[in-house]
């Protein structure tokens, strides 16, 4: 059972919706429980593989900026009806792995597991992000911190296996949070090539024509967009050029004033997300992510396979596991804004270069197809599921011997 808040966001519900619509059934019997049935990917999945919370789903959001969950009234309901929902979902399924995604999921997916009996599934918490640095960015008061980071290295330390989706998220997950060696795995984001290819050859008429620098990625602090555009409106090699943000997010209004405030918002576009953000990537002349920290960015991936040069930021966990550097693309310190807007210029400057960047980024995705992630996501649940029948069968011989 794959258990997420809802299917807003971006890389993790993705890869929900691919285990839910391509894990062989005659191998694994795939479920998705969800607190709330919102968010653009919902509609990506088959709905009679997915349970919603049966308590109070209509209580409380589980989506917007990270530090609003902290508010009393949100933290104490949510940590109430979260923990039950999770429970109940998981009671009705009866499933020999439960699989949580990202950290407000773990913890809640940890909370839950305590009321499952005493021989709850099999728990993967699966990771995708700098938990220490989102952290520090949803809870001010230095105290709260300490708490929080404290739960959140107990929870994750609970769990039979911490999934990461790169190797240096595993080493920083092993490192910060003292998860044991033994029990992390790694399996990257996967991604649909042959869709992607496909869709992004379909017509894009609102920007038919002009030529445009694209990013993607929810309006927030973490995804450093106000960095993007203040570099956007400084380089002399962006003039001429419109700069497209797909995404939403609680800072749209803020980037819009930026936007603005330094002569270009009248060539910096807010599209929201979109059906086909593909469209959008193969028409680029570059694509960027000035993300601050990051998971294994599926976005970048996606981008690759549509032929478009990338500039990323080495902004830890994931990116220079997909763009290596000066060879498939290029990598920036994080929040230099300097050395971010010269690789800006130089890309967009050297087109032969861009070029060769592109064709070796669209190569390189190929090991990030959703067949060969699927299968690695299938071995890891039957692995976690013969070790969940192995308890059983061990706790059914003790209580034969006790009797």
């Amino acid at each position: 059972m794959l258990l997420a808040p809802s299917m807003h966001g971006g890389g993790a519900e993705r890869v929900v919706a691919h285990l839910i619509n391509t894990c062989d059934p005659s191998q694994v019997d795939v479920r998705l429980g969800l607190l709330q049935a919102t968010g653009p990917y919902l509609a990506d999945v088959d709905p009679s593989r997915v349970d919603i919370a049966p308590i109070g789903r209509d209580w409380v959001r589980y989506e917007g900026d990270n530090s609003s969950f902290y508010k009393p009234h949100r933290l104490i309901l949510g940590g109430l009806l979260a923990p039950t929902n999770v429970a109940a979902m998981v009671r009705a399924f009866r499933p020999d792995v439960m699989v949580s995604f990202l950290k407000g999921m773990n913890v809640i997916a940890y909370a839950a597991r305590a009321g499952l009996g005493p021989r709850p599934p099999r728990w993967i918490a699966r990771e995708g992000n700098n938990t220490d640095v989102v952290i520090d960015d949803e809870v001010r008061n230095a105290l709260g911190r300490s708490l929080v980071k404290t739960l959140v290295r107990r929870c994750y330390r609970a769990a039979d296996c911490v999934l990461a989706n790169s190797h240096e998220m595993a080493r920083g997950l092993e490192r910060n949070l003292g998860v044991p060696h033994a029990r992390l795995r790694v399996i990257h984001n996967p991604i649909d090539v042959d869709q992607i290819q496909r869709k992004a050859l379909e017509p894009l008429p609102e920007i038919e024509g002009r030529r445009f620098v694209v990013t993607a990625g929810r309006l927030e602090h973490q995804k450093a967009h106000d960095l993007l555009i203040e570099a956007f409106a400084s380089s002399p090699a962006c003039r001429g050029l419109e700069l497209v943000i797909l995404g939403k997010g609680s800072l749209e209004a803020q980037l819009r004033a930026q936007a603005a405030a330094l002569g270009v918002g009248n060539r910096v576009h807010f599209p929201g997300f979109v059906a086909n953000p593909w469209a959008y990537f193969a028409r680029a002349a570059l694509f960027v992510l000035p993300s601050r920290w990051e998971g294994f960015p599926t976005v970048v991936a996606e981008a690759r396979a549509c032929g478009v040069p990338a500039l990323v930021t080495d902004c830890d966990f994931g990116p220079s596991e997909i763009v290596e550097h000066g060879h498939s693309g290029w990598v920036v310190p994080t929040d230099d804004l300097a050395a971010f807007r010269s690789a800006m210029e130089m890309m967009l400057s050297q087109p032969e270069m861009a070029a060769a960047f592109a064709a070796r980024g669209r190569r390189r995705v190929a090991d990030f197809g959703v067949g060969a992630m699927v299968e690695a996501y299938t071995a890891l649940f039957v692995e976690q599921t013969v070790e969940h029948r192995a308890g059983l069968a061990r706790a059914g011989q003790l209580r034969l011997a006790e009797a």
